[in-house]
């Protein structure tokens, strides 16, 4: 039986690499995505731009990045021996600006109404509707 000191390192000399750590702690689906997101230079280790993915981690360090339209700044609070739920995920980092609970907005609004027996809109209608919508410029 394992336990959870056995997956959680908090020793300050420990080092792990930054993409693996990414993918640990769940920012990431991939490893391969989180290695090609920390090479282009989008991560921020301690303040100092990384362009590899390699880079050496520690607790204690801070990370700054970019994701799904929020900066983060997360504050590294243990290293992972494996990648566990998302439950053992949270607790490798601490968020020192956690996301706002925003209304998302609609990915896709719902189209105009159209009265029923009309049958299918002619291009001029769709036209009509999309202007209406925001979508398009009516040419009128």
């Amino acid at each position: 039986m394992t336990r959870n000191s056995d997956r959680v390192k908090t020793d300050a000399g420990a080092m792990m690499r930054l993409d693996k750590w990414l993918w640990h702690a769940r920012f990431f689906k991939t490893r391969s995505g989180a290695s090609s997101y920390a090479a282009a230079g989008n991560i921020r280790l301690n303040g100092t731009r990384q362009t590899r993915s390699s880079a050496r981690i520690r607790v204690g360090d801070t990370l700054t990045f970019a994701l799904h339209g929020h900066v983060r700044v997360i504050e590294i609070v243990a290293l992972s021996a494996r990648r566990g739920p998302a439950v053992e995920a949270r607790t490798l980092y601490h968020d020192h600006d956690p996301p706002s609970d925003r209304p998302k907005t609609p990915t896709s609004a719902k189209p105009a109404a159209r009265s029923p027996g009309s049958g299918r809109p002619t291009k001029r209608d769709r036209r009509a509707q999309d202007a209406f919508t925001d979508k398009g410029s009516f040419p009128g």
